[in-house]
């Protein structure tokens, strides 16, 4: 066993120790040793503070190509030795597919050469890396999350979408696993996707904490499958509480005026910062057959691997004869994501040469350099990423005098210079020039065939891969963005429907009772920073619901197809973002309609909207990274007041996006997009989580959740045996071919027809809040929707409903004898009925400071 502990105070060891970190090594394959594979480095993360740096791997550290090609060689034997994979050992009757071995997946950047050599190593094996880079025409066909990275989405987009639906076994090849977050939770969305009975997860360092392992076992358990993990070096990495402030000491002593990456780290360099190049470039094109992809994004068969084996020399070659020194130190740069076939090159040209190659790649990961003995990123230089020049990438070690040449290999996607000395200008060949004679060689981009938002398959199945910090046994239902911890998925809801961009709090005690929560809130308290108790109805209430599901199915459909068609004349391929969580159900359905009636698959997020907090921007930010924004589509449930229409409207200003909500029913008269304005029964406002996906409401609480987070929500995974989330969309789905010719002569008429807001809802608020002498409108909640939460969430003073609308409201009636609530009856209502929040104390306060804000009305 080696320990880390005590490292000198001074030399090699001296970070760790200031960092305090302590590494106990407690497996090793092949010889190797922790201090072999990894040094330390400090991160410019606020997720991490340091980071393991691999001395193997070929990313932020030069390395012999053929020293990172044998790394991937060790893990692919080890995984070789594995029962099971088809290659050694395997028991009977375990056959695989006819198509052959594992489908390897590697994680980007990091991880995609890495992965790559595992998958060489691993006869009849499939690639697939996966990849932050989007490819118009081409749609991811799962989405997850990585929430300690700097850039935390990852997509599958596999050119042949069916092989991500075979049982073939699977493994998942990484750098580092630190605390296995991420591959529990790619696991559990795989696995969602399309179940097989085997996993393995390999990575080059094993750092996970007992629990984290312990984790492991437990998801193999849940879901009866085997998960196996190997690595060259098994440690536990013991991390202290205040190591973020150890790190910004360390900064402050050692990062003088100069220091590669100042405060502004990533700020790009402008063309007169970095100043013309100052040796000629040479640029150079690889002759590559068309039909063969320059790595594994959209996926890398056998075939692929042999007819690459064919061009190394000729392309080795084709280098070496541009290089100003073939004899002398020759460095070879992959970019970012393309680091195989740069790494393969690299090897072809020591291979048949007399000079000393080194590879490394560029890489999106800030690093914090030192130019300090023990800190293994010493310098870097930042630049334009070639593939969007308005983010920052990074290489680290290179300098003067350090190379007598410089090969930069890039793929033809990402290749914005044009083959002339003055090109890119002020990004990485610029930077490079003063370091080195420069030779880029561009390899053509592979582009599969443009197909469908699901290519064929179910549907884009997006979810996140990276469960809480508190709880390592990545339960979270899988997705995407800033530093959102794990989210929860697709709650219980089919993948396909729905993403919710909220953080999982499902670990968190966030419940009070009603009483308790009213009397805070009353008190100044704002109602999103904990839950309310989740209500369970009994049998009898239940029937009620069933009732009303019954005699509404048809409306709901109707309703659902008509603004659909509206939202569709101005976006005819809208994605769809609904408000969580009222709003989710709506959005499910209108993508099931827009399937249904045009074959399209729409792709769908749920985000949360806090009224007084407003709209969660992470999230927001998330879906404009990744859409157009003239086709996003808010949508919500109903209208009671119009606030939700207020804070998108106030929130989105300036942002390029359209602020309208789309809703089902709009009561209050306040948005030009809905499929009715009476206020009827949605059904899924009887009941809370059991109809919404498991998910409760939404949570802005900021000692849960930070500033880079998506808003939060818990699932209830424990109610599972009473959810009927999935039935109510299915009920509502099979009416749509009842109604379709009605939604076809109706949503015309109403495109013609005058549909500008009057705001008719909130004058009668008003004129309610009045009437009752209530201090404040947040205490009247409009409508059927809003009249059942204040039965089922909040201390309810009396109900009024319109007498012409008794029949419909039978759970509303039954909730409010439940809780001993006066009835008024109630004529001059716009609304079927309204809810009122009894006062507490003598002078209640609230949290709304727009409490008296009143619609501007044309």
């Amino acid at each position: 066993m080696t320990t880390m502990a005590d490292p000198p105070a001074t030399g090699a060891g001296w970070l760790w120790s200031e960092l305090g970190l302590v590494a106990d090594v407690t497996a090793q394959a092949g010889g190797g040793d922790l201090d072999d594979l990894v040094g330390l480095a400090l991160r410019r993360n606020p997720r991490r503070a340091h980071l393991l740096v691999s001395r193997v791997l070929g990313k932020h550290l030069p390395v012999e190509p053929t020293v990172a090609l044998a790394a991937g060689a060790r893990l692919a034997a080890q995984i070789r030795q594995l029962p099971g994979l088809g290659v050694e050992g395997a028991p009977e009757g375990r056959g695989l597919p006819a198509r052959g071995g594992a489908l390897v997946i590697g994680y980007c950047e990091t991880a995609t050469a890495l992965g790559h050599t595992v998958a060489d190593g691993l006869p009849g094996s499939h690639y697939l890396h996966t990849t932050r880079r989007d490819t118009p025409g081409v749609p991811p066909v799962l989405e997850f999350t990585e929430s300690h990275s700097h850039a935390s989405f990852h997509w599958l987009v596999p050119r042949d979408p069916a092989i991500l639906r075979e049982s073939r076994p699977i493994v998942l090849v990484d750098d580092e696993l630190s605390t296995g977050r991420t591959a529990l939770g790619t696991i559990r969305i795989l696995h969602a996707h399309a179940p097989r009975a085997h996993y393995v997860v390999a990575a080059l360092v094993d750092a996970r904490p007992a629990p984290a392992r312990v984790a492991f076992a437990e998801l193999a358990d849940e879901l009866g499958v085997r998960i196996d993990v190997v690595s060259l070096v098994a440690a536990t990495v013991t991390v202290p509480a205040d190591i973020a402030e150890r790190a910004a000491d360390i900064r402050a002593r050692f990062d003088p005026p100069g220091n590669g990456l100042p405060a502004g780290a990533n700020d790009l360099p402008t063309a007169s910062a970095a100043g013309p190049p100052v040796v000629p470039v040479r640029w150079l094109s690889a002759s590559w057959p068309k039909e063969l992809p320059e790595g594994g994004r959209f996926g890398w068969s056998p075939d692929d691997a042999r007819r690459l084996d064919a061009l190394l020399d000729p392309l080795a070659a084709t280098v070496r004869a541009a290089l100003t020194a073939p004899r002398g130190r020759t460095l070879v740069l992959g970019t970012e994501e393309f680091m195989y076939v740069p790494m393969r090159i690299a090897a072809a040209l020591a291979r048949g040469g007399q000079g000393e190659v080194r590879y490394q790649s560029t890489t999106r990961s800030p690093v914090h350099p030192l130019d300090v003995d023990g800190c293994a990123i010493r310098s870097a230089l930042t630049f334009p990423a070639p593939d969007d020049p308005s983010r920052a990438s990074h290489v680290y070690n290179v300098g003067p005098g350090r190379y007598d040449d410089i090969v930069v290999i890039v793929d033809s996607g990402v290749d914005s210079a044009s083959p002339t000395p003055s090109a890119d200008p002020g990004g990485l060949v610029t930077r490079l020039c003063a370091c080195a004679p420069v030779t880029v060689l561009s390899v053509p981009s592979y582009r599969p065939a443009s197909r469908s938002a699901d290519g064929g398959t179910s549907s884009r199945a997006s979810s996140p891969a990276d469960p809480a910090q508190d709880d390592p046994r990545g339960q979270a239902a899988p997705m995407s963005t800033p530093a959102a911890a794990r989210t929860i998925g697709s709650g219980s809801y089919d993948p396909a429907d729905v993403t919710f961009l909220l953080t999982d709090l499902s670990g968190v005690d966030l419940e009070r009772p009603t009483e308790d929560r009213e009397e805070a809130m009353q008190s100044g308290r704002h109602y999103s920073e904990d839950l309310p108790v989740e209500y369970q109805p009994d049998d009898s209430y239940l029937r009620l619901y069933h009732q009303a599901l019954e005699r509404s199915a048809r409306r709901v459909a109707l309703a659902t197809g008509v603004v659909a068609e509206l939202v569709r004349v101005t976006k005819p391929h809208p994605v769809l973002v609904s408000i969580a969580r009222a709003g989710t159900p709506i959005g499910i359905l209108m993508r099931r309609w827009y399937g249904f009636r045009h074959g399209l698959d729409v792709p769908h997020h749920a985000i949360s909207v806090i009224k007084d907090r407003g709209v969660d921007m992470n999230a927001v930010r998330h879906l404009t990274d990744r859409f157009d924004r003239a086709a996003i589509q808010f949508v919500d449930g109903w209208t009671g007041k119009g606030v939700m229409t207020r804070v998108l409207a106030e929130a989105l200003a300036g942002l390029g996006l359209d602020d309208t909500l789309a809703v089902l029913a709009d009561p209050a008269r306040c948005v030009p997009l809905y499929g009715t304005r009476d206020d009827f029964l949605i059904p899924s406002a009887c009941l809370n989580s059991t109809v919404s996906g498991l998910v409760s409401r939404t949570v802005l609480n900021a000692e849960h959740i930070g500033p880079d987070d998506f808003h939060g929500a818990k699932f209830y995974r424990e109610l599972a045996p009473h959810d009927l989330s999935r039935h109510f969309i299915e009920t509502i789905v099979a009416q749509f071919d009842a109604v379709a010719d009605e939604i076809d002569a109706a949503w015309p008429a109403l495109w013609a027809a005058d549909r500008a807001p009057t705001w008719e809802g909130w004058a009668a608020v008003e004129r309610i809040a009045a009437d009752y002498e209530i201090p404040d409108v947040v205490m009247v909640k409009p409508g059927v929707g809003e009249t059942t939460r204040v039965l089922l969430r909040r201390v309810p003073w009396r109900i009024l409903v319109a007498p012409d609308r008794l029949t419909e409201l039978a759970h509303v009636l039954a909730l409010a004898a439940d809780r001993g609530v006066v009835v008024e009856q109630r004529a001059d209502l716009p609304f079927s009925c309204v809810g009122l929040v009894r006062p507490l104390g003598d002078a209640p306060t609230f949290h709304t400071p727009g409490a008296r804000w009143r619609p501007q009305v044309p």
